[in-house]
Parts: structure tokens; C-alpha cells; sequence
């Protein structure tokens, strides 16, 4: 559930919606703001400038790299590989797509529905602020820049969740940090080392439903709208948490 389910028609799509598209056989997706007029918002790296990402990683999840690169620019938008760069962009909502589905993310879900989600990184518990707010957001850091890309840390969902809810996480040293795509892999993978510890001693069963409930509970506690150490942060004040950690 959550990875086919929220596909959306572009008839259906209004200015603020919080979009995203799979890439890779679904194995990452790039998420962005529409802000109307066929154009979306969203935050990008081109290859080897994901900071702090292991380079193994480079091209596979590269979310801005689209699956028909060309040198030629977009009529509409001028995106192309040449001039892609580091950051916020803007771009038309074909060159976002790169050939993909198009989905809605969700917002103000309930637990139950949260956890129903076979992965993270198309929905939240927390709530949308509204149009104005939102789209104020994304054009504010547009012109600003959200810091620099970070696979695990600082990335295209981040951004397009603090768009829609002006909130971060503040207890680690990053802008962002809360995306339900990096959750999803970090609860695989304590998943995964909590399972190996028990293997010898435990049932198949019984390792089935703690690996299932360490799962639910790691996604759960990472989720933006339920997590501690979040904090309402103003668009202005994006430029001064970023030289902070510079």
C-alpha cells in the first residue's frame, strides 16, 4: 500500500500539493511543491554532489537525475543534464516526472493508516498549513536554497515536507532530517540487526512479529507529525540554520 495507491491525475493537482514520482523500479522517489501553472518546486543534486553520501550510492539515488537525460534544455523549463544544478529548482512538471507516474502525498493521516504503509515516503501524521503558507515557502527558498543535499539527512522529501508544514527537526545538526524514505531504511536495517541477535534462540514466528513490530514502531517514532524535538521554523530563518552548520 502507499507505493501504488496515491497515484493522482494531473486535472487533479492544485497549487501546494506535495507531489512525488518513483524512480529507480520504486526503490527511491523524488518528492517537489506544485505551485501552479504546470511547474513544481523541489530540491535536487546532480551526480557526486550528494554531501556526505556514500559514493556507491551516486545514480542509484540520484532522485533529480531523470530517466531520459539529454543535453538539449526543456522548451518550457530549460531543465537539461548540463545545467541541472545543486538545490532548488524549478522545473515543468515533465521534466520533474522523467517519464514516471505521478502520486499525492498525504498529509494528517491517522496511525492506523500510517502503519498500513508497507513504506515510508508517501504520508505523514502531521498536518498541511495552507496554500498561501506553503507556496510562500517555496518560492521563499526557491530564491534562498535549503541547505545542502543530503541523501539521509537533507533531502527532496525534507524539503517538500517543511513546505507544507514549516516544520524540522531540531535535535540533530541539519536542516530537515525527517523523511519517511530515510526512516523507512534506517527501520529496515535496525530491523534487520535486532532479528540477527535473536536468530538463534527465537522462532521463526516469533522473529516475524518483532521484526514487523520494530519495524511499525521505528517508521512510527521518525514520522514528522509525531516525533519529538520538532520545532516551527520560519523560511527566514532557513539561510541562518545553514551557515550555523557551516
Amino acid at each position: 500500500m502507499g507505493v501504488l495507491f496515491n497515484k493522482i491525475d494531473r486535472k487533479q493537482l492544485k497549487p501546494g500539493d506535495h507531489i512525488y514520482s518513483w524512480r529507480q523500479a520504486y526503490i527511491y522517489a523524488h518528492h517537489g511543491i506544485y505551485v501552479g501553472e504546470g511547474m513544481v518546486i523541489h530540491f535536487t543534486t546532480g551526480r557526486g554532489q550528494q554531501n556526505g553520501t556514500p559514493a556507491i550510492f551516486d545514480g542509484l539515488f540520484t532522485s533529480s537525475a531523470p530517466s531520459f537525460d539529454t543535453d538539449i534544455p526543456c522548451l518550457r523549463c530549460g531543465d537539461c543534464r548540463e545545467i541541472r544544478t545543486d538545490g532548488v529548482i524549478s522545473s515543468c512538471l515533465d521534466c520533474f516526472l522523467s517519464g514516471g507516474e505521478l502520486y499525492l502525498f498525504e498529509y494528517g493521516v491517522n496511525i492506523i493508516h500510517f502503519l498500513a504503509q508497507a513504506r515510508g515516503g508517501t504520508c505523514t501524521l502531521a498536518s498541511s498549513d495552507p496554500e498561501d503558507e506553503v507556496l510562500l515557502r517555496a518560492f521563499y527558498l526557491l530564491e534562498n536554497g535549503f541547505g545542502g543535499y543530503h541523501l539521509f539527512k537533507n533531502n527532496c522529501e525534507d524539503f517538500a515536507i517543511y513546505c507544507k508544514t514549516g516544520l524540522l527537526v531540531t535535535t540533530n545538526i541539519s536542516v530537515g532530517g525527517g523523511s519517511g524514505q530515510a526512516a523507512t531504511y534506517s527501520a529496515a536495517v535496525n530491523t534487520i540487526t535486532s532479528l540477527s541477535l535473536r536468530f538463534v534462540s527465537s522462532s521463526f514466528y516469533g522473529m516475524t512479529l518483532l521484526g514487523c513490530g520494530t519495524y511499525c514502531y521505528k517508521r512510527l517514532v521518525s514520522d514528522i507529525g509525531f516525533r519529538n524535538g520538532v520545532t516551527k521554523v520560519p523560511p527566514e530563518k532557513i539561510p541562518e540554520m545553514v551557515k550555523a552548520e557551516n
